[in-house]
This record gives structure tokens, C-alpha cells and sequence, in this order.
């Protein structure tokens, strides 16, 4: 035996040596290692070709197993109503991420992808999450503790479904109601805006103490999700209010009033920053290389990655696609890291691949690119752990979810009026009473409720979009026993007379949309919501529950109506919305956004030289829960 001891001792030897290679072969794969250095031992490796396919971000309509492997894509989203199947369980949802991964793992590197959605108000998309009142609403609160919890179920939910990413918060600043997206807003003043930041380490996890700024920071673990910091910057100054728009204010305007969110944002350790569709000053930001290189990667120390919006690139010219190799050179060569193509893939790799290999675009911008999609994938334990599991399906649309939502209603409620005069007023109302009517369009309407951005893109009306409970229903469950509720949705004069009603609650409002769909220049409540409060507050004393994602039209009512409630879009825990009208709870919400008397006065923001608002920006009764 003692002859055969040399060789096979030479052999371990070899294989020892042979194993530490493999180590320092893979040391991209080994979480001990600093991210810095698993980053440029990733780098290194990676071809030309794989290092643009990271920079992809495509829909998950088209992000097949074998498109993953082929063109080595970084990332697959779910835009707005993109869903495995209508009313997708959370298992589904899991199986489809994890088939779309298995492909990005399949190859030569095995960089696994990353998932995004729109989750803007909870995890909108899916059936059966908790669906929160919109930004505008929670602007309201000015409850940043509240925001962070709504940020910290968000996360619980949207990973439940296997996504570890989510395109949110949108922390545009909307100086005009006439704009589709104002009830993204949280405010029209920054300060509100900046403090409500705080749904980012809800959403990734509380940044650890020594981190250093601009790096990006998820805490490991499957319970926290990447946020998304939209649209950057000025897409709520928009003229006219028009979406996509160009935003006209000197540098000045634009750095106190729409860029402060961004430095909570960034010293939160926001993952990624998403650029807006607008242009500051007729300049395209999706091209706007001083702003997104010089400003937000440079002087911020930005680290994470700057992604486009929903073919983003494309709008660089009018029309979108005009000369899409142009705009292929200004955006990436603006500083974008992530394209959202989301369909056109193809054209938009052969065109980024050619610039690369001509010297049009430098290679340095790739590899900056790159680094940083690596950065958010490593720090975020993706390497790890890129398939989900089972183990939170539980947590989508929990109960402890929805009692949080509920809260959020509660808080975000603005009693406008009560009362015709002071000493008389109407809220809280009594749940004792003989007989009481329920009317307007959107009093049993959970699409109406919940708005824009739910379950599909636009939204969608009635109540087979998903499970919550609507303000009627809220009504009847509060009411005592004994009391008799009649719901009519649009009563005439002479059904209200001949009912004897004790008083009425009409619930009215707009209907549910979304982006440039939502731009309004009338900001009027439809018909049948006029004639609704004609018909019955004329008659009987009445309440009027306006669900809206902005300040709309109510001058002309206001004087025959007894109280006035601003509820926003509070989402599928309509209950929350009688909790206060009976007295449960009391009203504490402050207008967070000017309400003006006319749309001759937009835009009127607090501090503008000729405000003069039907109700002040900061303005909201309150009112004592009864006992």
C-alpha cells in the first residue's frame, strides 16, 4: 500500500486544488463574497451579447423559456392587467415566474432574471389582494408610520405571488388635478410627498446604519420586494395637466419642487429609479443626459439602476418608433441602465449591438449598465434565491392586510361640510334610525371604488373585478339591526318624497381610468351624479360621499348638500368609509391637495399669489367617535 500513497496523495492534492479553481471560477456564485467583487467576477465573463440581453426588460407575454435562454434577458414584467389567467391564484402566478426564471437560469451564466409589476396601491394586478386607497389618499394621512406598514404588506403580498419586484412608489408631485395620473400623487406639496418616501423601507426593508449613499439597499430574505422611484422628474408639472407633457419651470422650480422626494428616495436605498414619459423644458427626460447621468448617477451617487418606462425610448421622438436607432442612442446614452422594450426586443438588441460594435454608444456605458442591474440583483439575494415557494400565498388579501387598508380609509376620509349651519351637524350619523337611503353610482360599485391601475390597466366597473366590500355594504353592516337601508342608484324626486327617509347617503363620483385616459379639462362628476344629488338632497338630508381621484367640480351642489366626505379611491375596504361616517371613528383627514371652485382657477397650488380655493389646501373637519 505505502508506493500507492505518493500518487494518491498527489491526486487529493490535485483535486483540492482543482475545487478552489472551481471556487474562485464561480465566485460570482458565492454569497460571502463582497458584491463588488462577485460583480466584476461576473463582468468578466459575460459577452457583449449577454451583457445587452441584461439591459432588456420584456412583457411576460413573450418571455418564453427559450427566449430567456436565447437572448440572456435580464428582466420580465407584467404590465398593467397582464395576468397568467383572470382571477390567478397565487400559486399560478408563482408557476409562471418560476418557468420564465428556469429559462434565465438555463444558461451559459445562469443570471437569474428580474420580475417586475405595478404594484401602486398593494398588488393591484392580482385577484384577491388587498387593494389600498390610491396615493392621493394617503397624502391625506400624513401619516408616514402608516404608509410604511402599507409598504411592508405590499411587499408581503406581491412576493407572494413569486415577484420580487415592484414599480413603485410614484412620488410625482401633481401640481394640476387635470392631469390622468393626480391620484398617484400623494400631494401637490413636496414636503408631503418627500415624508410619505417612507413606503420604500417598507417595501425593501429599513436601510442598515453604516450604509453608504446611493447604494442600493433589499433586505435579503423572500419577504421584502425592490421599489421603483417614478417617474423621474417633473412628470407632475406637466402644462395643462396633459400627460406626458412638457413640464415649463426654470431649474430652480423643478429642483424644490419636484426633484426633493428623490433625496429621500435615494438616502432610503431605493433599488431603482424609473424615468417619466415628459420632457422639462421641451427636452425628452428619457434623453436628458444631464439630469439622469450628470444629476442623479453623479452628484446623487446613484447606484442603483435607472429604468425606462413602458417603451419610453421610443417617445424620445414624435411619433414614438419615428427613428427608433436615435433613440436607442439617447436613452442608453442618456444614462437609461433597463429598457422596458416590451415587445420589439429584437430590433432594440440588433440596434444596441451594432452601436456598441461601431463606437456610436461606448462600451463603458454597457458595463455601468450592466454593473448596476447586477448590483440590485445581488444585494437583493436573486443568486440565492431566484425561485419562489409556496410559503406566503396566505398572505395575499390577508385579513390583517385588508384591516390595515381599512385604517388607511379611515384616515384618508375629508369631511368637507357638515351641516348647514354649525350648531346642526349631520356626522357622525345615527345607526338607529327607521329607514335611511343609500343612492348614487358608486355606492355598490367596487371597480368605482378601488379607480385606475386595478386588476386591469384602466380599471374596471362593478363587482366581479375582485373581493372587498362596498360602501353599501359597509353601510348595512353598520347599521343597527333594526334599521331599514333602501338602495336606490339613481332615484327620481318622487321615490325619495313618498319614502320618508330618516336621511340619505349618496355615494357619486368618477369613473375608474388611468395615464392619459384620466386627462380631464372639465373635472366634472358624470351623469348620473348631479341628477343623483338633485334628486335626493333636495328632498331629505343627505350626505355625499365623492370617490374621485382628484378635486373635481361641487361648487354648484355644495350649498344644497347638509355634509360633504372626500373619500378618493379607497380600494376594495369600503367598510372603513362607514367606520367614520357613524361615529366608530372619527374624521382627522386634511386635504393634502388644493380644492379649487372652478378649472378657470388650474393650476392653483397653496402659496400661488391668486388662491382662492373653495376648500384650503391643509382644510378638514374632524369630528369625535361617538360612544
Amino acid at each position: 500500500m505505502g508506493k500507492f500513497s505518493r500518487p494518491v496523495l498527489g491526486f487529493l492534492l490535485l483535486c483540492c486544488l482543482t475545487a478552489i479553481t472551481e471556487a474562485e471560477f464561480l465566485k460570482y456564485k458565492d454569497p460571502k463574497q463582497p458584491v463588488g467583487a462577485r460583480i466584476r467576477d461576473l463582468m468578466k465573463r459575460m459577452t457583449l451579447e449577454e451583457k445587452i440581453g441584461q439591459m432588456v426588460q420584456i412583457e411576460r407575454t413573450v418571455a418564453t423559456s427559450d427566449i430567456m435562454k436565447q437572448y440572456f434577458i435580464g428582466s420580465v414584467l407584467s404590465g398593467g392587467g397582464s395576468v397568467p389567467a383572470q382571477k390567478a391564484s397565487a400559486e399560478m402566478w408563482i408557476n409562471t415566474v418560476n418557468a420564465i426564471q428556469k429559462g434565465a437560469l438555463s444558461t451559459r451564466l445562469g443570471i437569474p432574471m428580474i420580475y417586475g409589476i405595478d404594484a401602486v396601491h398593494g398588488h393591484n394586478n392580482v385577484y384577491n389582494a388587498t387593494i389600498f386607497p390610491h396615493n392621493v389618499g394617503l397624502g391625506v394621512t400624513r401619516d408616514p408610520v402608516l404608509v410604511k406598514k402599507i409598504g411592508e404588506a405590499t411587499a408581503l403580498e406581491v412576493r407572494a405571488t413569486g415577484i420580487p419586484y415592484a414599480f413603485a412608489p410614484c412620488i410625482a408631485v401633481c401640481r394640476d388635478p387635470r392631469w390622468g395620473r393626480c391620484y398617484e400623487s400623494y400631494s401637490e406639496d413636496h414636503r408631503i410627498v418627500q415624508a410619505m418616501t417612507e413606503i420604500i423601507p417598507g417595501l425593501q426593508g429599513d436601510l442598515p446604519a453604516n450604509s453608504k449613499r446611493g447604494v442600493p439597499y433589499v433586505a435579503s430574505g423572500v419577504r421584502k420586494v425592490a421599489a421603483c422611484a417614478k417617474h423621474y422628474v417633473g412628470d407632475g408639472g406637466t402644462n395643462h395637466g396633459i400627460d406626458e407633457n412638457n413640464t415649463m419651470i426654470n431649474q430652480k422650480g423643478l429642483f424644490s419642487i419636484h426633484m426633493p422626494a428623490y433625496y429621500n428616495s435615494i438616502s432610503k436605498g431605493v433599488a431603482t429609479v424609473m424615468v417619466s414619459y415628459s420632457s422639462w423644458n421641451g427636452q425628452r427626460m428619457h434623453a436628458n443626459r444631464d439630469l439622469v447621468t450628470g444629476f442623479l448617477k453623479n452628484k446623487l451617487k446613484f447606484r442603483g439602476f435607472v429604468i425606462s418606462d413602458w417603451q419610453g425610448i421610443d417617445r424620445i421622438t414624435s411619433p414614438p418608433h419615428a427613428n427608433y436607432s436615435y433613440s436607442v442612442e439617447s436613452g442608453v446614452g442618456a444614462g437609461i441602465d433597463m429598457v422596458m422594450v416590451p415587445y420589439n426586443f429584437t430590433e432594440f438588441i440588433d440596434l444596441l449591438n451594432y452601436q456598441v460594435k461601431n463606437n456610436i454608444i461606448p462600451m463603458s456605458r454597457i458595463d455601468d449598465a450592466v454593473k448596476r442591474i447586477l448590483r440590485v440583483k445581488f444585494v437583493m439575494g436573486l443568486f440565492e434565491n431566484p425561485l419562489a415557494d409556496n410559503s406566503l400565498v396566505n398572505q395575499l388579501g390577508s385579513q390583517e392586510h385588508r384591516e390595515l387598508a381599512r385604517e388607511a380609509v379611515r384616515k384618508s376620509l375629508v369631511l368637507l361640510k357638515n351641516g348647514k349651519s354649525i350648531d346642526k351637524p349631520l356626522v357622525p350619523l345615527p345607526k338607529k334610525a327607521p329607514k335611511i337611503l343609500v343612492a348614487g353610482s358608486h355606492a355598490d360599485n367596487l371597480g368605482n371604488q378601488c379607480g385606475g391601475w386595478t386588476i386591469t390597466w384602466q380599471g374596471l366597473d362593478g363587482n366581479e373585478l375582485t373581493t372587498g366590500t362596498t360602501i353599501l355594504n359597509a353601510v348595512k353592516n353598520t347599521v343597527d339591526p333594526t334599521t331599514q337601508v333602501v338602495y336606490n342608484e339613481n332615484p327620481d324626486t318622487n321615490f325619495v318624497k313618498s319614502n320618508k327617509f330618516s336621511y340619505a347617503i349618496v355615494v357619486v363620483g368618477e369613473p375608474p381610468y388611468a395615464e392619459m385616459y384620466g386627462d380631464s379639462n372639465n373635472l366634472t362628476i358624470p351623469e348620473p351624479g348631479p341628477s343623483t344629488i338633485k334628486n335626493v338632497c333636495g328632498v331629505v338630508k343627505c350626505v355625499v360621499v365623492i370617490v374621485s381621484g382628484r378635486p373635481v367640480v361641487i361648487q354648484p351642489y355644495v350649498e344644497t348638500i347638509d355634509a360633504v366626505v372626500a373619500a378618493w379611491l379607497p380600494g376594495t375596504e369600503g367598510q372603513g368609509v362607514a367606520d367614520v361616517l357613524f361615529g366608530d371613528y372619527g374624521f382627522t383627514g386634511k386635504l393634502a391637495r388644493t380644492w379649487f371652485k372652478t378649472v378657470d382657477q388650474l393650476p392653483m397650488n397653496v402659496g400661488d399669489p391668486h388662491y382662492d380655493p373653495l376648500f384650503p389646501f391643509g382644510f378638514g373637519l374632524t369630528t369625535k367617535p361617538t360612544k
